[in-house]
Parts: C-alpha cells; structure tokens; sequence
C-alpha cells in the first residue's frame, strides 16, 4: 500500500476525507488542508482523475525525525529516489513548511534536501552531473516537531486546473472549491440548481460533471504519468473504468445567470468544453451519447424570480478583495435580499471574505463554513428554505 496526502482548501478536510472513503482508499488522518491516506497502486493515478474536492495528490516517501541538516540529509538520502525517475529528471524542492522544529531556515531545508537527493541518484547511477533534461518533479517537505515529512507531487500542474475553463475572467473561483460548495450544500442532481452570479460558469460546470459522474480529470495529464515505473495500459483501464461510470441519461437542471454578456458568453464556452472533455471520455468505451450542457443567459439578479418551488441558489458574489471595493460589496450584498424573497423553499448558499455578510444581506444564516484557499480566508454562508 501506499502512503498519500492530497492538499485542500483549509475547512475541507472532512468533505475531501468523504471523498477519498468513496473511492475505497483508507483514511490516516489528517491536517490543516492536507487528508493522509492508503491506497494501492491504481490510487497514484485515480486519485489524480476522481478526486473533486483536492488541490494536489502527493506521495509520502518517508517520515523520519531531524534534529539537526545531518539527520535531515541521512533521511533525505536514504529514499530509494531511483526507483521513482528516470535519469534526466530535474527535481525541484518547491515548498518547505517548518513548525515547531529546531530546523526552521527554509532556504537551508531546501538546499539540505535538493543536495541529499542529488547526491543520491548520482551515486546510484554512477554519474556526477545529471542532465536535467526531462520532466521536473517538485517535492515537497513539512516539518512539525523536528518530524519530516517528504513528498512527491504527483499531480504537476494543480487539479482545479480541470482543462475545460479556457478563459476564466475577473477573479474566478477555483474549480475544485466550486465543488467543495456543492458538497457542503449536500447538492443532489434532481434538485434544480441556479447561479446568479456565473461568471465563467465554474459552479455550473462542476455541477454538471459531478451530476452526470464524470471524474474531473478526463481533460488533463499528471505528474504520475512521468514516473519511471508509471504503466500508460492500465491507466487507460483506469480511464475506461470511470468512463463507463458517466451518466448521461440523467436529468439535471443546471442554471446560470450574471449581469455581464462577455461572462454568460465565457461560461457558455467553458460548459461547452467540459461536455466535450466528457464526451471524449465516453469514446474511450464506444460510446456517442453527450452530456447536457448547463444553461446560462444575460440578467441582473435583481429581476430573477424562482422558476421552481425548491432548489438550490449557489453563488459567488463579487466582494472587496476581488471587484471593487468593500463598501460596493457592501451595497451589492443588501440589494441580494431580494433574491432571498424570490426564492422562498430555496436553499442558499454563498461564498465571500466580507465579515458582516449576514448583517448585509439580512439575513442569519444557518450555518458557516470557514474556508480558505490560496491566501484568501472566506466563508460560505448556507441559508435553509425551510428555515424562511
């Protein structure tokens, strides 16, 4: 079995957590916006294609306790790297987290490891200089009470890159905490579903995959694929395993609106792509059938009014720290309370940094998810229709 930890938004532990159990893997823990876990060796790669909620899938090569640079070098360099690349790969020790540890210089840490494992290969190989001319992998350590963790990213470019969002606009919400939302909102594909404020469509388009089953990375290659024990047949097994999972015989209602007509236009685009990302994805077992594109169209929020008796509103208004200014923010969360009113039995929920949201928009939510990805700490507030 091996040892993995895939990164999150911090807040998102527990929805990536349920996540990882679905797909069969056994849960070991975790930490703030990391989840540890086992799995075999199909796990290296399907995490990477399943995985919804998660930032990163990671290798955990080894743990071992550092006191001192010698420790950490002996620790580094007892890892079989060998058995992991090829010999003109480029390593790149890409972040150093250290706390409460007496290793603490994180520019030592990196120098320490990227030599320990250099060093390493070069003796094994029986060469002095490696080439550098192949994939680079980035590694990534985490220090806590002179413990060291190391890591091998085996995801390369991050998830929420799922490869259907061309053109992303002004600030847009990343894909894989679009889909933690519709997780805390407990979305269920016959529940209609509505975005007021679509932008490139990200939320609908995320709904739309996890309706219909479709594994978000069918769009795009991974970091595993370069490992030199990587084996191409059974990932394309892999592929065709979660392919015959694809719904699209289901009904969904996905929806979307934004004032803007260049970003109706853009998450027209994007909802375009990913149909067609998931069509490829059916060809790989013979199939011709399509997904049904979500829906979007140009109106102010203001003049919506709900098309059903219950569904769910999820949205990402624009705030102070992405358009605007705060006191704009601030006037654009009262004017929301209409949506409130017209869309009594709907639950809702929306996501934003400003602090006195609920004061805002009128409204005491019931409940609060504390979120933060990137550098950005944000709340999506969760409103109830049967609370109104």
């Amino acid at each position: 079995m091996n040892k993995l930890a895939a990164l999150c938004a911090i807040g998102a532990e527990k929805i990536l957590g349920n996540e990882i159990k679905q797909l069969g893997y056994i849960l070991n823990g975790n930490a703030s916006g990391r989840v540890y876990f086992s799995g075999d060796n199909d796990a290296l790669y399907r995490a990477n294609l399943c995985l919804r909620t998660a930032d990163r899938v990671y290798m955990q090569l080894a743990s071992f306790h550092a006191a001192d640079f010698d420790d950490l070098f002996d620790g580094v360099y007892s890892i079989s790297w060998q058995d992991f690349f090829k010999k003109n790969v480029r390593v790149v020790v890409d972040k150093v987290r250290s706390h409460r540890s007496r290793l603490s210089s994180e520019h030592s840490i990196q120098s320490v490891v990227h030599k320990a494992i250099y060093q390493k290969l070069g003796d094994v190989w029986h060469i002095t200089t490696l080439p550098e001319t192949g994939s680079a992998f980035d590694i990534r350590i985490y220090i806590e009470n002179d413990t060291v963790e190391v890591l091998l990213d085996l995801s390369g470019i991050p998830l929420h890159r799922r490869g259907y969002r061309t053109d992303g606009g002004t600030a847009p919400l990343r894909e894989t905490l679009a889909a933690v939302l519709l997780q805390f909102m407990c979305w269920r594909r016959k529940t209609p579903l509505h975005d007021p404020f679509c932008g490139s469509g990200t939320i609908a388009c995320e709904a739309a995959l996890y309706a219909y089953n479709v594994a978000p990375g069918f769009g795009r290659h991974f970091s595993v694929e370069e490992l030199s024990f990587f084996n191409k047949d059974r990932a394309e097994e892999l592929k065709k395993i979660e392919a015959s999972k694809i719904r699209p015989d289901c009904s969904a209602r996905i929806t979307g609106t934004d004032i803007s007509h260049e970003a109706v236009e853009r998450a027209r685009k994007n909802a375009e792509h990913a149909c067609v990302i998931a069509g490829r994805a059916l060809q790989l077992i013979g199939s011709d059938q399509r997904i049904i594109r979500p829906d979007f169209d140009q109106a102010d929020f203001t003049e919506l009014s709900a098309p059903y008796d219950t569904g769910l509103l999820i949205g990402n208004p624009p705030y102070g720290e992405r358009l605007g200014d705060s006191e704009q923010a601030e006037k654009l969360y009262q004017q929301m309370h209409t949506l409130y009113r017209s869309f009594l039995g709907w639950d809702m929920g929306f996501i934003t940094s400003h602090s006195d949201f609920e004061t805002a928009f009128g409204v005491k939510s019931y409940s609060v998810k504390k979120l933060k990805s990137g550098n950005l700490d944000t709340c999506f507030y969760i409103f109830r229709g049967d609370k109104k």
